[in-house]
């Protein structure tokens, strides 16, 4: 369905993972894309995915912890556009995954920078065409949120940030007509999953088959979740099907864990 049909999306963190897969997802749905990442030549291979299917890209190389071009990122979108109907923070970094009486600060005060103030740095930028337009934000969070698994204390102070972030831009910005809305994935089956499992069958002696079934099983639906599968959360949260919705989060993890 093109549940963004004449829509201007923006979507920060491009890579080869879910941030592709949000580009893609929001092109199939009908968007117009504007991909944001440090590294343009990711930029370049996605929009060229995009605008073989058809679709109409902007490709504009941002850090977004930087507040100038991040402003030089919403300036160009609109003049190129006129519009801006969601922002998509998916960009993050990271952070420290040492227990936290032994965590690195200067590792953390980076991922922080970049995973909460950045996405509140464009969604500062973006929050004069979003009024325009009564559009939404999609902060892309984590499950981590919802347990308190060891090694993952700063990873999880960090998401817990953007989660209490986003639900006070929602009542910040709603009398601006703005939605501010979070997913919060679970394990994603993409390629540095895979990597990291293979990690895992290695150092225990086991196939990287047994370590997905391994983690699986602690799902309802006893798979993990793909990437697309993510992204359509996101295209739904940043559509006007999801017109009365804010301030809320959307679980995709499988049924690992229940909120």
């Amino acid at each position: 369905m093109r549940l963004l049909e004449d829509k201007v999306v923006v979507i920060s963190g491009v890579g080869p993972g879910l941030g592709r897969s949000i580009c893609l997802e929001a092109a199939a749905a009908g968007a117009t894309v504007v991909l944001a990442a440090r590294t343009g030549s990711r930029l370049l291979e996605v929009a060229a995915e995009i605008e073989d299917a058809g679709g109409t890209t902007l490709c504009v190389p941002t850090d977004i912890t930087d507040q100038t071009a991040v402003a030089q990122l919403a300036a160009r979108t609109v003049e190129t556009f006129g519009r801006v109907d969601a922002l998509v923070n998916n960009a993050f970094a990271v952070p420290s995954m040492k227990p936290l009486d032994r965590t690195d600060f200067d590792h953390m005060r980076t991922s922080f920078d970049m995973t909460v103030l950045g996405g509140l740095r464009m969604t500062q930028a973006f929050t004069p065409a979003l009024a325009e337009s009564k559009g939404a934000v999609v902060m892309i969070n984590s499950m981590v949120v919802r347990h308190s698994e060891p090694r993952y204390g700063s990873y999880k102070l960090t998401k817990a940030a953007l989660l209490a972030m986003s639900q006070t831009l929602a009542t910040e910005l709603g009398g601006k007509g703005v939605r501010v809305n979070s997913v919060l994935p679970g394990y994603i089956w993409t390629d540095q999953l895979k990597w990291y499992f293979g990690q895992i069958a290695e150092k225990y002696g086991i196939t990287v088959a047994q370590v997905y079934e391994q983690t699986a099983a602690k799902s309802d639906l006893k798979r993990l979740p793909e990437p697309d599968e993510i992204a359509r959360a996101a295209v739904f949260l940043a559509s006007p099907w999801a017109s009365a919705i804010t301030g809320q989060t959307l679980d995709v993890n499988c049924g690992e864990y229940h909120n």
